[in-house]
Parts: C-alpha cells; structure tokens; sequence
C-alpha cells in the first residue's frame, strides 16, 4: 500500500495549531528539507485559511481481497505530525451489516452528514463525530439504497448524494482536533474487526500504535485479536464473546461516549494544551534580542498574516539567505500563535544563535537556551515513551535493535520541534544536557518511515525482510571471519573535498589488508574536473581514498532508495558498518540506512559529535575528552574509545601540508590580491572585509584562528576568547564571516565585553578580524 503525502486538513497536528483556527495545510514532505537542512529539518509546509467542509485528499483505490462485499471508495489519508506520516483508509460496509446501535431516528447518510457538520461548525467535536461516522456508515445506502429503487421514488425527490470522504475526513478532524487522533484509529479498527474487516482493521490498529505504541486501548485490542486468537479459534472467528469486548474497546475510545468525560471539547486540559499553556504567562521570555517585537509593533504589512503565513515568508527568506529577516518572521510568527507554532520559535533562536544575536551582554542568548529547554522538555514529556519488558527476537529485529540491550524499545509519537544538528551547538544547563539525547532519539525514530518515502511523494510498504536480524547476520559471518578478513565499509555522502575527508582520507593507508578488508560507499558525488584542477591544485582527495582501499562503491543511483541501498550494502557481507554523516548534511546522507540494519555491527563516527539517539547504532568512536564515562547516560551507544582523540587527522601526513616556517616574503602592494605565502598576518589581516583599525596596533606575533560558522559561536566561548587576546601581547583572532550579517552583533557582544573605565571596547574588536572566505 502507498499514500500520497500531499493532503488538505482542517487542522495541521504539525503545526499544533489552536482548536478554533480552521486551516488548510497543504504539506508536501521532502525529506531532503525545505530549509536546506537547518530550519527545523521539517517538511516544507504551506498553509492558508479554508472552511472546514472543502477538505480534499489524494487518494488510490485500496484492492480487497473479498470482492463480494459492495465498498466505499478507499481513501489513503496522508497525515504528518512533524514528520511522522500516517495512512489511512476507510472501512468497506457491506450493505448487509447490523447499523441498529448506530441508527439515529433519521436513518438518512446526509442529514447525519449536515448535523455532524453544524456540530463540528460549532467546535461541538465529540458529538460531531458520532453523526459524521453514521454518514460514513449509511454513504452507500444513501443514493442508491433499493428501497427507493423498490418503491419507485424518483431521482430528484431522494436525498442528496455525498462522497465518503466528505464524512470521513471531518469525522477524523474531530479526532484531531481533540488531540485524540489515535483514539479514533483504535475506534476504526474496533469498528472494523467488529464487522470481519481484518484487514482493515489490522492496518487501523497498526497505524495507531506506531503512532502510539503505549495506547492502552490499542494494546487491549492487540491482545485480543492476536494474542487471545489460538483460544478463540483464529482472528476470524469473533465470537460473541470477543464481539462484546470489541464493542466495549470501542466505546472507551468513542468520543461521543458520554462515559469518556465531560470535557471532550476542550474543557480539559489534555497533554498538548498543558504543554502549550506554560508559555501564556511568559510571553516575555520570548522574542528577538536584538529589539523586542511585540503584537502591537508588527509590520504593517504582516499585519493581517496568520502564524502559518510568517512561518512560510521566514522559510522563504531563509532558503534565500536572507537570515535577519527570516528570524524576524520567525519570531512574529512565534508570538502571534501564543507559541503554539513551536517550529517557529525554535527556528527564530536557531537564526538569532546564527547571527550572534545574543542581546546585551549575552542576556538574550541564555534567554533563547532556556526557550529551547522549556519547549523540548516539554515535548519529551508529551511524545516519548519507552516499552519494557521482555521483547521476542522479531520484536527486536523491528526496531534493529541489539539482541544486548537492556533499555526497552524506546517510541516518540513525534519528533521535537529542534534538530539534532541544532542541538549540538546549544549550551544547555548540566540538569537539561539529556534533552540532546532525547532530540536525537526523536529524529532516529523518523529514519526508517525515512527510508521508505519516494521521490514522487509516496510512502511505500515496508519489506517484511527488513529490517535485517542482527542475530542471523551474526551466526553467518562468525564462520567467515575466522578464515578471511573482516570486511568494513564506510558510508558516507562527503567523499569529495569535504573538510572531513581532508583530515580522513589519508587513514585508509595505515589499515592491515591482512586483517580488514575496506569498502567505501559513496553516496555523494566527485568533485567537478575544473574545481581540481584549479581550487584544488590538483589534489583530488576522492582519488586517493580509491586508490588505498580494496572496494569504493558509487552508490548515488540509491539516492531517494535507501531500502535498496540497505540490501547493496547487505549484499557485500559487510561485517561492521561506519557511519560519517550522522545528521548532518540533511539531505544527503543516507537517512534511514542504518535504521532497516544492513550489517550486524553498526557505528558512528566522525561529523555527528553528539549520540545519534538510535537503538540500531551499537558503537560510537570517541575519546575520554569528548565522551568521559560519566556521560555515558548522555548516549544509546556504547563508547569505542580512541587513545588521543576520535577525529583522524590525516593531514599531518599530506605532503601538500607545507612545514611550519618563521619566514614570509613581504608583500610590496598592500592593496594586490591575496597570494598564498605572501605577507605577513598584520598585512593580510586575516584577508577581512572590514579590518577596524588592525593596521593601527603593533606587528602581530601570535594568531588565533577559528573558522567555523558563527552557530558553533557562544557568548561564554567570546569572553574566553576575550581573555585570551588581552593577555597574550600582539595578538589576533581571524574567523570566517559565516553569515556576514552576523558580523555587527558579534563586534557589539565584543564592545561590550571590553568595555572598561579605560576603555570604549574597540581594542577588542581591533584584535578580533573576519575572513571574507577561504584563500
């Protein structure tokens, strides 16, 4: 079965919109990112306002193995919460199934259908969705039920006709919009099983607990379906005694069941209303520190724009590169949604880490670290659950998981709102340091669903063979390994001039053939000729890693296939695999791979210096430094430590790298272009666009450099920074302008830093010099 992506709601459970906004959310998923691989890492999403009774879905007709039964038409409901995707299908009625205990007095499909719509109108959801699943159940006897056949009544005179979906889609709303979507699931499921739909009703009850794998309701029915099944003579027979359990399943999920609270329209604080409640008495601690923007202060022009308006202008701006003015949306769009567009928020501290906007002083910087606290640790509590117990060798083989673990299945109904590569680069407070295993572990959850989407938007079937069982891999290779070398590959998208493979490619020459056999999967691409020949001097480092190892695999041709590059990968009999990419490069490494388990042994090393939060990555490569043991709670993998340090460094071994020299031919024209070997620091000045007066202080001595972006910056690193420059006599610091527009608030933070009785802070940023670019 597949599901198209595309799809029109009332509500967007993405967004987490509020009850009363009826918004249509058109989310195209592109796993390769709408932000470039920054933003959120979330789909691109484009929302605007549209009545609730115009909802449209992409749809495929669902083939029944029972051909007699008359259906409905098979809609595929493509459902996206953060980037968990969900399908499904209506249930098939058979026109000779019992719809007493359903039956209104009026017994008509449409009028069901436009009382459950005033009722849904109204925001009156629970009961709503009882009269919009009676229409769902009567659609097919409404048009053409044969007692107006039999008795003659014309065409005009019958009750208005009405496609399913038209009762199904706000009958789900209802469910949504009451935070209790997979209560509806289960109750479809339930319904289904009831009427000897099973296959519906397995697929029902699947999508739920994936979405909920701790539903009480849903394992209930679990239970008693399969697990009760040898007992009760097989899944198809339902007996009236499984049939009363059914229905009692059913009618605790019901929402129209009067027995389920009084406070279904939201009257009662459920988990993501709590959530979202925290922030109504802090609307202070949110907004730009640069200059705070309150409701009332919104540009004219944004005015009339809804939260999921400003949210799509900053994902636009930020795609253009115009970063202060997607933050500004961002955070408009943040406090305009009272925060409940937690996207937003988190992509604003995100851009205003990026330009160094830290406020006065830093102030607003600790300010944006305890947003992000505050938002994530919510979202854990409300998303991530953890399943104890003893697990069965299937049960582990479908979360890949090692047959050593001791945690327990480890689900997230969702992803939080911040991504692991943003979260790499935050100063979290020592109680909140977890929160970036969690964020992790949210975004491995996505990998296999990941794994599984198409270019074309389609979210195919899993193969029941996948993932692989670590345990079969195992018993098969033990025998191998003792008569031939140990085959390891590497996987990777950055065989190319990335800065990785500048320090890495030279260690596949210090590798023993007699006891390992090297094999390289490439998923990037080579470098252009002309930028070899010319940036690179000639040097092509994807040449020489195929020159020292025994197999370099190109495996662009599974980009967007990552269940075939799994089986590639399988195919070679790889023994351990190393993953370099972890999550960074969104949009080219090969997300999902590891999640369908190619190779028994699994490990990350390398660009993702954080726990890559997944139960089917067995190892990470690090040193005591970067992961001391006390942290070891801080990771799911186990440590493989290195004796100095995790990161290889190649380049000491390069004879392209030239030895250090004292010596510099001095450049005659200050104002001629940059030539390497030519000059002297304090002449170059770290090649900067905007030296500040460094041609006014004594020769340099000593210089610092630092080229990472200004995201990987914080005001605590600044001030040591600082600290060091002012001791150290004749000194500079040379960083990279990565953004340039973030230039101004870094020599603000520095000014004020240095200010003094003796000083305006302009020594500091004398010291302080940024590069235009790499020479």
């Amino acid at each position: 079965m597949s599901a198209a992506i595309t799809c029109d709601l009332g509500v967007s459970p993405d967004k987490q919109l509020d009850d009363s906004s009826d918004t249509r959310c058109t989310i195209t998923v592109n796993f390769a990112f709408a932000n470039d691989g920054a933003i959120g890492r979330r789909p691109r999403t484009m929302c605007s306002k549209r009545g609730v009774n115009t909802v449209n879905f992409n749809w495929k007709r669902h083939r029944r193995r029972n051909t007699k039964k008359t259906s409905l038409h098979h809609f595929i409901l493509a459902s996206l919460l953060l980037s968990v995707v969900l399908s499904i299908i209506p249930p098939t009625l058979s026109s000779s199934d019992d719809l007493s205990e359903y039956m209104p007095i009026d017994t008509n499909g449409y009028s069901n259908l436009q009382q459950g719509t005033r009722l849904f109108q109204q925001g009156q959801y629970d009961q709503a969705s009882n009269y919009l699943w009676r229409a769902v159940l009567l659609h097919s006897q409404t048009e053409h039920s044969s007692s107006y056949i039999n008795n003659g009544v014309d065409v005009d005179d019958r009750p208005p006709s009405y496609t399913v979906d038209e009762a199904f889609a706000p009958f789900l709303q209802c469910y949504l919009r009451l935070h209790k979507l997979v209560d509806g699931l289960v109750f479809i499921s339930a319904e289904s099983f009831a009427r000897g739909q099973f296959e519906m009703g397995e697929l029902y009850l699947r999508q739920a607990l994936e979405r909920d794998a701790g539903h009480e309701e849903g394992r209930r029915l679990e239970k008693l379906i399969f697990q009760d099944a040898t007992a009760d003579g097989g899944k198809s027979a339902i007996g009236k005694d499984k049939l009363e359990k059914l229905k009692e399943i059913r009618d605790r999920v019901d929402a129209s069941n009067p027995k389920n609270g009084e406070n279904n329209n939201n009257n009662a604080k459920n988990g993501d209303e709590a959530f979202w409640d925290q922030f109504k008495d802090n609307s202070n601690d949110l907004g730009s520190n640069q200059a705070q923007t309150h409701n009332n202060d919104i540009d004219s022009h944004l005015a009339d724009k809804t939260p999921e308006d400003l949210y799509n202008l900053g994902t636009h701006y930020f795609n253009t590169k115009n970063l202060p003015y997607a933050s500004h949306l961002f955070e408009l769009s943040c406090q305009k949604s009272n925060a409940k567009l937690s996207p937003a928020c988190t992509n604003a501290v995100y851009l205003r880490t990026n330009l160094c906007d830290w406020g006065e002083n830093g102030k607003g910087f600790e300010k944006d670290m305890k947003i992000i606290e505050k938002i994530t640790r919510a979202e854990v509590e409300l998303y991530r659950f953890v399943l104890d117990g003893e697990f069965s060798e299937e049960q582990r083989r479908q979360v890949g998981m090692r047959d050593t673990n001791t945690e327990g299945i480890i689900q997230w109904k969702r992803a939080t709102s911040v991504h692991p590569h943003m979260m790499l680069g935050y100063s979290l407070s020592n109680e909140n340091a977890i929160l970036k295993r969690y964020v992790a572990e949210g975004m491995a959850s996505l990998d296999e669903v990941r794994a599984r989407f198409s270019d074309d938007g389609v979210i195919s079937e899993r193969p029941s063979d996948l993932p692989y069982s670590v345990k079969e891999m195992r018993k098969k290779y033990q025998k191998q390994m003792q008569q031939q070398p140990i085959k390891v590959g590497f996987v990777a998208c950055g065989f190319n001039s990335k800065a990785v493979l500048y320090l890495s490619h030279d260690i596949f020459r210090f590798f023993d053939p007699s006891l390992v056999e090297i094999h390289i999967f490439s998923t990037g691409p080579p470098d252009h000729p002309n930028f070899i020949h010319g940036t690179m001097r000639g040097v092509d480092w994807r040449q020489r890693v195929i020159d020292t190892v025994d197999y370099f695999h190109d495996v662009r041709r599974y980009q967007g296939d990552h269940t075939g590059l799994a089986r590639y990968i399988h195919k070679q009999e790889i023994q351990i695999l190393i993953e370099w990419d972890g999550y960074a490069r969104q949009g080219e490494r090969a997300a999902g791979l590891m999640a369908l388990r190619p190779c028994p042994v699994q490990i990350l090393h390398q660009e993702f210096l954080m726990t890559s939060g997944a139960q089917y990555i067995d190892y990470i490569i690090t040193d005591k430094v970067t992961s001391p043991l006390r942290l070891e709670h801080l990771y799911t993998e186990k440590f493989l430590y290195l004796p100095n340090h995790f990161f290889s460094k190649g380049h000491a071994v390069q004879k392209e790298v030239v030895p250090p020299s004292f010596e510099y031919v001095p450049k005659e024209d200050k104002d001629a272009p940059f030539q390497l070997g030519v000059g002297s620091p304090q002449v170059n000045a770290c090649l900067s666009s905007n030296p500040l007066g460094s041609d006014n202080h004594e020769d340099v001595s000593f210089v610092y450099c630092n080229f990472n972006k200004f995201l990987k910056h914080n005001p605590q690193t600044m001030r040591s920074w600082i600290r060091i420059l002012q001791e150290v006599p004749n000194s500079i610091l040379c960083l990279l302008e990565n953004p340039i527009e973030g230039i101004p608030n870094l020599r603000k933070f520095v000014s004020e830093a240095t200010v003094s009785p003796q000083s305006d802070g302009i020594e500091g940023n004398h010291k302080m010099l940024c590069m235009r670019e790499y020479p």
